[in-house]
């Protein structure tokens, strides 16, 4: 079964794309992970709460130690190219063009309703690949419901960078999402997302193509005169959103403040990006992920050299000189007046109570998982599907 039937409207070119990193590049990879030391023991880095100081000594060394002798990552690359995945050429309105990759499983079907899984940082295409073999296995392409496109952000992993010359925002990077769905030949198509991707959803929503938005993630303020009681679970929730903002934020302000310096810092050593980005793969998850998986995502950032050029969203709402302090989901102008459903996650890094999630939006389904945080997708991705599946059912008519 094949899944790569670009639909007969398609008005881009899709070339398609296999994942295989050249043999230098790997070798060089593996050279430069066993040089790279760790730090030494500390007070901090020998606790065995990383919510405390964040990942620990031992966490460290165990994981460098199955990196550099057993992690395989060309297993990873057969893995990823079993699925299609394709670049696209997308012209922006000024004339900048970006090579877009994206992974995708294609419907035979007329009438199937085309779905943009939008992911977030320190993300990537990666978090719904096991949503898409799901889906794979419980669909032909011949009875497939839907077209799931899973794109890689501009900047990040696989899709080239925005302009070096001017600045680029949220509503940007959905202006390329709404040009690659038209384009694909989706007239209409619906939006879904957690992290930035959710953020993205907000802008996507005000173009015409996108009819509907589904939300894992919609960290926002507290609105006024809210519409309802908060639950016992919310006000944990709202706890940990708490908790999260004193004590685990200081990362995006460093992206928002000062993302040259650390794009600098974390492309300089692989031991350093993991370091960066497994405490939130730790943190923001209800259980961690397998070890392998969180290699799988730091590796594929260290190969197509991703971390600085995609932490770039991070100055429109952490900079030094924001115009409103607001994310877009506390924006007015991004109420979305679009059906709009949501799923709540216990341990989402910031999970909102249903009475704000209201004043965001159109409101017209939502569901309460016991389960689950940040990562929805990678975490519980026959969740996610269901929640998805159940929301197409019901606004797609």
């Amino acid at each position: 079964m094949s899944y790569d039937i670009v639909p007969k409207g398609a008005t881009l070119n899709p070339r398609k794309f296999e994942l295989k990193v050249p043999q230098q590049e790997v070798d060089e990879f593996y050279q430069l992970l066993k040089l790279s030391p760790l730090a030494p023991k500390t007070y901090e880095n020998t606790r065995t709460d990383p919510n405390l100081f964040g990942v620990n000594h031992e966490w460290m060394t165990e994981a460098k130690n199955h990196w550099v002798s057993s992690y395989d990552w060309r297993r990873r690359e057969d893995y990823i190219n079993s699925f299609p995945n394709y670049k696209v050429q997308i012209k922006d309105d000024d004339g900048y063009e970006f090579d877009m990759h994206f992974a995708a499983l294609f419907s035979e079907k007329q009438d199937a309703v085309p779905i943009a899984f939008l992911h977030g940082w320190p993300g990537s295409f990666l978090e719904f690949l096991s949503i898409m073999n799901l889906v794979r296995k419980k669909y032909s392409p011949q009875d497939l419901p839907y077209h799931v496109i899973v794109p890689s952000l501009p900047g990040y992993t696989l899709s080239s960078g925005p302009p070096l010359d001017k600045d680029f925002k949220t509503a940007d990077i959905a202006r390329i999402i709404d040009k690659l769905m038209v384009g694909l030949g989706f007239q209409s198509y619906m939006g879904q997302g957690g992290d930035i991707g959710s953020y993205t959803c907000r802008p996507l929503a005000l173009h015409a193509g996108c009819k509907a938005v589904h939300l894992n993630f919609n960290m926002m303020i507290q609105p006024k005169n809210p519409d309802g009681d908060i639950s016992a679970t919310e006000r944990k929730g709202l706890d940990r959103a708490e908790d999260f903002s004193e004590r685990a934020s200081a990362y995006a302000i460093e992206h928002g403040t000062r993302p040259a310096t650390i794009g600098f810092v974390l492309q300089s050593s692989p031991i350093a990006l993991f370091a960066w980005i497994s405490e939130k793969f730790i943190t923001w998850t209800d259980e961690t992920p397998p070890l392998d998986d969180i290699l799988d995502s730091v590796t594929l950032y260290w190969f197509t050299q991703s971390f600085p050029r995609c932490i770039y969203p991070y100055r429109e709402y952490h900079g030094a000189r924001t115009t409103s302090g607001l994310g877009p989901h506390s924006q007015p102008e991004y109420h979305f007046k679009k059906p709009f459903g949501y799923s709540y996650f216990p341990m989402e890094l910031a999970p909102m109570p249903l009475a704000w999630v209201k004043a965001s939006g159109d409101l017209v389904w939502y569901r309460e998982h016991d389960r689950g945080g940040h990562f929805a997708a990678m975490e519980k991705p026959d969740v996610l599907l269901d929640d998805v599946e159940d929301f197409v059912k019901q606004v797609w008519k």
